[in-house]
């Protein structure tokens, strides 16, 4: 079993990666189309919604009687959630949804980091309802987001 808190650092790693990628795209970048009709900056935008989620939660969380575990979220059913949010995530202007990615990275990792033993060992109690390991969802995406740049520097 890994480190109980190695999610920090893969977190700070996948969030410096989204900062770097960020930093290089232009705005014809930003717009770029994906599969299923999403663009990078959608996609961005769909990092945005999932590390707000996270963040929301944890405020919550925090407001609730003390010691009381996170809610139970059924983690597998998120095909609507994601679905819901898409045309939020499309109407973001593309460097919107640019800037807003890393400054909500930021504020989730924080969060995160913030959580006492307590809290981390009542979520995992709980079943993980909040995924602390927030790197694992940027990585999915950031890879989507630099395959598409790469089949684009080739001309596909």
């Amino acid at each position: 079993m890994s480190e109980p808190r190695a999610y920090v650092a893969e977190n700070n790693i996948q969030r410096e990666r989204l900062r770097g990628l960020v930093t290089r795209l232009s705005d014809d970048d930003l717009s770029r189309t994906l599969d299923a009709g999403w663009t990078i900056a959608a996609v961005l935008g769909h990092l945005i919604f999932w590390d707000q989620r996270t963040l929301v939660l944890i405020d919550g969380w925090k407001r609730a009687p003390h010691g009381a575990a996170p809610r139970n979220i059924d983690q597998h059913d998120v095909d609507w959630i994601n679905d819901s949010a898409k045309a939020l995530c499309l109407a973001l202007p593309p460097r919107t949804a640019a800037r807003l990615a890393i400054a909500t990275a930021e504020a989730v990792d924080r969060a995160v980091e913030g959580l006492s033993d307590a809290q981390v060992a009542a979520n995992d109690a709980a079943g993980r309802p909040l995924n602390l390991f927030r790197a694992e969802h940027r990585r999915e995406h950031l890879d989507e987001i630099e395959h598409a740049l790469t089949k684009k520097a080739s001309g596909n």
